[in-house]
């Protein structure tokens, strides 16, 4: 859920001196409420004091009206007194109905009014408070009327009141026992059973139609420890009943192999997930997953980049990676989580084996290409190419030119994922000779150096310098040591009756087209 609402009036009227200031006090009620985000958030004025600043219109929207016009207030209010900071302990309060956790935060544009909750700002995401099933915060108002004179309208604009879960993991009162068939309540029974360190029987009795259930895993081992399945939460469709199992380790299952990724994921281990309801019964189930932030420091993984897969055969690479989200700080604090594990939850609908990932970034050259293919001795010619994060995660690395096998020049790059670069690498080769280039082991073509073959024009093409002190050119099989082969110098007879041949053919051509009708 990510919830925006926009409220009406926030008008705050500056009086003349003698107006009367905020009072202090705050207190929650039952009764009418600003109801909004499927009825999960409730807002409503505060019955005390200050609640006399908040009110409900005629369509139950909450409007908060620190002036004359609110028919709250006194006839004779005029509103906050000129040069004071005002404040009120509590206007209104926001209530979460939800089974879930929710971040819920103020945003408006009027800098002279902050909305406060025990005295903090709750303006902006950054500023949020996480309130818990049922919980009640209290909003309070400061108002900066130093420097404003009377009759100044402070305000005046509407303001958003935004939520977002902040944990999609629900959290219900059901039992949970180690051991037999629970308390035997009206309610659900959830049983867990841990034959093994590594794996786990459930069981789910009288279930609601559309209820949700939460199953303590009990840090069932998938990797000795250090990576566990903590919960799993059913949303039972049909209620009932349910019976399920997994089973955990740090090798790929025999029935799924291990993880391909084309992306590059490093799994982390490996669980599975055995039922016996029908695929209608259970409607969605979501696994949440612990991994000890040690080990993925000593293994490579960024916190941030832990992921859960599915075993999928009609995915291109036979894994689905699922939206896997971590669990937020508050929220951690909140169910008094370990702080030195990486929390997060995913959820699906389809059942399978499962595993748990660390999103790496694959960083390879896609293309490279020459500028020019040939170059005299010295001189120098630009190699470029195209490089792509290929990955999950950000990452850096390191990207070579080499010609002939050998290194020639070094850039490094950094990447989010799908994210792309265009590098110039500029080089110099002395040598004469050709050379095959590449980038990354693309090959961008090859590359002459000089003019080995001896036939170019020396204005357009670079000349060799062969194995000889007079700088001849080298056999064509290599050979350096046979001398050079010298063309004979001047014009002799064989050449004069050939330039003879070649004139009269010209003149020839010549009294032709002359001859020849115009149109």
């Amino acid at each position: 859920m990510s919830t925006v609402r926009r409220t009406l009036l926030l008008a705050i009227l500056v009086a003349a001196a003698g107006g009367l200031a905020f009072a202090t006090g705050a207190a929650v009620v039952d009764g009418p409420a600003d109801t909004f985000a499927e009825e999960r958030l409730a807002v409503q004025p505060v019955d005390g004091p200050n609640g006399a600043y908040a009110y409900l219109d005629d369509d139950d929207e909450i409007v908060v009206d620190v002036s004359g016009s609110n028919p709250k207030l006194p006839s004779d209010f005029e509103g906050v007194n000129p040069g004071t900071l005002a404040s009120a302990d509590g206007v209104f309060t926001i209530t979460y109905t939800a089974d879930e956790y929710a971040r819920v935060w103020i945003e408006h544009p009027e800098e002279n009014v902050t909305f406060v909750a025990d005295g903090e700002s709750i303006e902006g995401e950054a500023n949020n408070v996480t309130l818990g099933p049922d919980e009640t915060v209290a909003i309070g108002l400061e108002v900066d009327a130093r420097g404003a004179v009377a009759g100044t309208q402070l305000g005046g604009d509407d303001f958003d009141i935004r939520a977002q879960v902040a944990d999609p993991e629900s959290v219900d009162s059901a039992s949970t026992a180690d051991e037999g068939d629970g308390d035997g309540g009206d309610g659900p029974v959830t049983t867990v059973r841990r034959p093994a360190p590594a794996s786990r029987a459930f069981e789910g009795r009288s279930l609601s139609p559309g209820g949700v259930v939460t199953f303590d895993a009990g840090a069932m081992d998938i990797v000795s420890g250090v990576v566990t399945l903590d919960r799993v939460r059913i949303d039972a469709a049909d209620g009932g009943d349910v019976d399920f199992e997994t089973v955990g380790r740090p090798e790929p299952f025999a029935s799924a192999g291990p993880l391909n990724d084309s992306r590059g994921a490093a799994p982390v281990g490996y669980f599975e997930f055995d039922h016996s309801f029908a695929g209608d019964e259970v409607s969605r189930v979501r696994f949440s997953v612990s991994v000890d932030r040690d080990y993925l420091n000593e293994t490579g993984g960024d916190p941030d980049d832990l992921s859960l897969y599915r075993r999928a055969a009609s995915e291109p690479d036979g894994w689905e990676r699922l939206e896997t989200e971590r669990v937020d700080p508050a929220v951690r604090r909140l169910l008094d989580l370990p702080e030195d594990r990486v929390h997060v939850t995913a959820s699906t609908d389809e059942f399978s084996v499962f595993a748990v990932a660390t999103e790496r970034p694959r960083i390879r050259a896609t293309d490279a290409s020459l500028d020019r293919e040939a170059v005299d001795p010295g001189a120098s010619t630009v190699v470029r190419a195209t490089v792509a994060n290929e990955g999950g995660s950000d990452g850096a690395s390191d990207v070579t030119l080499t010609a002939a096998g050998e290194p020639v020049a070094t850039q490094r790059v950094e990447l989010g994922p799908d994210e792309t670069a265009s590098l110039a690498f500029e080089a110099t080769f002395d040598e004469p000779g050709t050379y095959d280039i590449a980038v990354g082991g693309v090959s961008a073509g090859t590359l002459a150096v000089g003019d080995p073959a001896g036939d170019g024009d020396a204005d357009d093409t670079a000349s060799v310098e062969g194995g000889t002190d007079d700088g001849g050119t080298a056999a064509p099989d290599g050979d350096a040591s046979d001398p050079p082969t010298e063309e004979p110098s001047g014009i002799g007879p064989s050449n004069l009756v050939g330039l003879a041949v070649f004139l009269a053919i010209v003149l020839a051509s010549v009294a032709l087209v002359r001859r020849m009708p115009r149109s």
